[in-house]
């Protein structure tokens, strides 16, 4: 947040411990700052210490992810650790 305007944001429902990145967004005025990459480090964290396992159907987490992760995109809309 920005003086309480919303910047940026990561979704991850869960579904039986499965939790799916399915959305990352950051306003246009912040692109570029390395603002998304940070959004999904902290969901993968964060899912991580709820000792739950994901996916991404979002393309920009699913590229973070191989990239950063080693995960294997196994269609073109999921990517599973």
């Amino acid at each position: 947040m920005d003086n309480d305007e919303e910047i940026g944001e990561v979704t991850f429902p869960e579904r039986d411990g499965l939790y799916v990145i399915n959305h990352t967004y950051v306003d246009d005025r912040y692109r570029g700052q390395g603002i998304a990459s940070e959004l999904v480090r902290r969901a993968v964290e964060e899912i991580e210490s709820r000792g739950g396992k994901f996916k991404a159907t979002c393309s920009y987490a699913m590229l973070w992810l191989a990239r950063n992760r080693g995960c294997e995109i196994t269609s073109p809309l999921s990517c599973e650790i």
